[in-house]
């Protein structure tokens, strides 16, 4: 991903420039040292936290405990309720974040890794954008899954910039 590294920061510092941050539970870093392998990131990356516990997600983030407790702290809205508490967090126009299984866990009903990320965007304190999406990882290791989910939630971010920046190549 290095091409998509430099686009990356390329995209980050168009005009306007634009801030991002992060917030891990199933990475567990990996999006923010991938961000911080590009040189020149702290032009743009606020930083990041790794939560991976449920009172950490609710202490730093804003997750909301009962609605998380029910899903296990695993779905669209926990991830996108961490996204918009790492824009806060580290006061960032964008954050991305994760959760969700890196490995099989029979006791919860989950056969294969899987994965939730989240998109927030916000100008001038208000939230005016929010995507989420589903990462599927069948068969795969645990650490194949945490970096899988890793890349596949900066190739969104990176389709999203394309898409605010120039509509015409999304």
């Amino acid at each position: 991903m290095t091409r998509g590294n430099t686009e990356l920061k390329d995209l980050m510092l168009a005009s306007p420039p634009l801030t991002l941050a992060a917030a891990e539970s199933l990475t567990c870093g990996r999006v923010q040292a991938r961000v911080g392998e590009i040189s020149g990131a702290s032009l743009f990356f606020r930083g990041g936290l790794t939560a991976y516990t449920l009172d950490e997600k609710v202490r730093h983030l804003g997750v909301n405990r009962v609605a998380a407790r029910r899903v296990n702290a695993v779905s669209a809205e926990v991830a996108a309720q961490m996204a918009r508490g790492a824009c806060r967090l580290f006061d960032s126009d964008l954050a991305v974040a994760t959760t969700g299984y890196a490995e099989p866990a029979p006791a919860a009903g989950v056969p294969e890794p899987f994965a939730w990320w989240a998109l927030a965007h916000r100008r001038r304190g208000r939230f005016v954008a929010l995507r989420t999406g589903r990462v599927e990882c069948p068969g795969a290791t645990r650490g194949d899954a945490q970096q899988f989910v890793a890349d596949a939630v900066l190739v969104e971010l990176v389709a999203y910039l394309r898409t605010i920046r120039d509509g015409s190549r999304a």
